[in-house]
């Protein structure tokens, strides 16, 4: 073998290792990175080839009376090179081919059937919303709590960054959001890596308790780790052939971390994706352990990812009359809307959008529920407000406080589907709840986050409901021993004291009968909640 041919060989087999380890394609022909990487091996060898043969010259023959340019010195020596040359291009052919095979033109009802939804009933389906497991925090909130207990800890900060990972995941009833902390640069992993990463944030999305939670054994195998302390690498070299999606942090009940990888299959070449079983990872010890759909244990919460869902009841929506009607006629054409939120519902997180027709972006049909670990989707027919015209709506009754709103929760509120938005300030910080009804997007009531969730929704009930509907509410006659008054926020509030020295709070919003009221004068007030500090008064007669 000539010298030249080692040099290739030897430099070809440097590429392929140096590249593999790098990019960690998996080896499956459905894999567009497996295309790419073979593309890029091509590439790399007719780039080396054709500089170590670069001084042997051009020359241009001919044969038959026919120019015919060959590269270099002659094709006999060349012939490797447009082979790889001929190879990339049947490559690319051989890609187009198969993925023009399987586009909607061709395949629009394997499209529409990318995912199987039901329809359902709301009120059926939905449980009453119960203010005290409602996750109000979204995910900014929750990361500007994260950091601040991260701060916390001097020595997790000077070594360590909080991911912005964050997944929402229902942990022994309660809802969180879950997020590791990870690496903080090279030399960090390195000075480190013996004892990994020893704790994780979690922060309750109901009441807003933050928990730096610190283990004896640490996390070593993390997505910013390094070589073979890397996650991906370490999932590569044990599933070689295996496409993998997004790799999902999550606890267990016993608050055991694990990452979890949906096992991802296509049709053609990176092609109408679906999720075919999971791989549950082990961050400590490096064990996995591969998963059928239907084996998934039931403390997992994340399988599908939103993206995917959405865009596999696009192609439901989009399909379902043939291609052409998607184009032409439209007829019961669907899509999902812009934007997405969650609830946890049955020790399960769902995705919730809402559904619209592609001929109007201000009102939806109606919306779905789709399980993030059984894949389970349903619709339900509501028509009304889009979500960004409720958030618009909230917004514009404090339009001059200029406050941004959140991606609506839709719950179930007096048997009746119901936005609820949270209004935040400039900083970030939660002013005003919002409530505003999905089939009417005018019926909409903004209070005050610092009387609380539950004042919140009584404000809205009393204004488009009755006395009837207002939530735990609880009465109680007293005598008035003292009262005055202060403006908070703009808004006037009343404090009032009986003749037992219990303190009690309530809004100017409640009644226009508090400016009358003076002392000796016998009331009855309505009420959530007694305080042994000061009682939220919901409303007085």
């Amino acid at each position: 073998m000539k010298k030249r041919n080692v040099l290739e060989l030897l430099f070809m087999v440097v590429y392929i290792g140096i590249t593999y380890y790098i990019t960690l394609p998996a080896i499956n022909l459905t894999s567009r990175g497996f295309w790419a990487y073979i593309i890029s091996c091509i590439i790399f060898y007719v780039i080396m080839s054709s500089l170590l043969r670069a001084g042997d010259g051009i020359s241009v023959i001919k044969t038959k009376g026919i120019s015919s340019f060959r590269y270099f010195l002659g094709y006999d020596k060349y012939r490797y090179i447009v082979i790889s040359l001929v190879s990339i291009i049947a490559i690319s052919v051989m890609i187009f081919i198969v993925n023009f095979i399987y586009t909607p033109l061709f395949m629009s009802k394997t499209y529409s059937k990318r995912i199987e939804v039901t329809n359902s009933n709301f009120t059926e389906d939905i449980k009453e919303v119960d203010f005290n497991s409602i996750p109000l925090l979204d995910k900014d909130s929750s990361q500007k709590l994260g950091d601040r207990v991260m701060g916390q800890f001097s020595e997790f900060v000077s070594q360590y960054y909080v991911s912005d990972d964050y997944r929402q995941i229902n942990y022994n009833d309660d809802i969180i959001r879950v997020t590791p902390i990870e690496y903080e640069g090279f030399i960090k992993w390195l000075t480190n890596r013996g004892h990994g990463i020893k704790g994780y944030i979690t922060v309750n999305s109901v009441n807003g308790e933050t928990k730096l939670v610190q283990r004896d054994s640490g996390l070593k195998y993390m997505k910013s780790a390094f070589f073979n302390d890397n996650l991906y690498r370490v999932l590569r070299f044990k599933y070689p052939t295996t496409i993998m999606g997004e790799a999902k942090f999550e606890i267990d009940n016993d608050g055991k971390p694990y990452y979890i990888v949906p096992i991802i299959k296509y049709s053609g070449i990176g092609k109408l994706k679906r999720v075919d079983g999971i791989i549950i990872f082990d961050p400590v010890s490096a064990e996995s352990k591969t998963y059928k759909l239907n084996e998934v244990p039931t403390w997992v919460d994340n399988v599908y990812e939103a993206n995917l869902i959405i865009e596999q009841f696009d192609d439901y929506g989009t399909y379902q009359g043939g291609f052409l009607n998607s184009i032409f006629g439209q007829k019961n054409v669907v899509n999902t809307t812009e934007g997405y939120n969650y609830l946890a519902m049955d020790d399960d997180i769902y995705l919730y959008t809402g559904v619209t027709s592609v001929v109007s972006d201000e009102s939806n049909l109606g919306f779905i529920l789709s399980n993030l670990r059984t894949g389970e989707t349903k619709f339900y027919s509501v028509p009304g407000a889009e979500e960004y015209s409720a958030m618009d709506s909230a917004k514009g009754q404090v339009q001059q406080m200029n406050y941004d709103s959140t991606f609506p929760l839709l719950i179930n509120l007096n048997n009746k589907p119901t936005y609820l938005v949270s209004l935040k300030d400039a900083a970030g910080l939660v002013k005003m709840y919002g409530f505003v009804d999905v089939c009417d997007y005018q019926k909409v009531v903004v209070s005050d986050a610092g009387d609380g969730i539950i004042n919140a929704a009584n404000n809205y009930l009393k204004k488009y409901g009755d006395s009837k509907n207002i939530i735990d509410n609880e009465s109680k006659d007293i005598t008035i021993n003292s009262i005055s008054t202060a403006v908070k926020d703009g808004n006037t509030y009343y404090y009032l004291m009986d003749m037992d020295g219990n303190k009690y709070v309530a809004s100017i919003k409640i009644n226009d009968l508090l400016p009358y009221i003076k002392v000796g004068d016998k009331i009855k007030i309505y009420y959530s909640e007694l305080s042994e500090d000061i009682t939220t008064i919901n409303n007085i007669e």
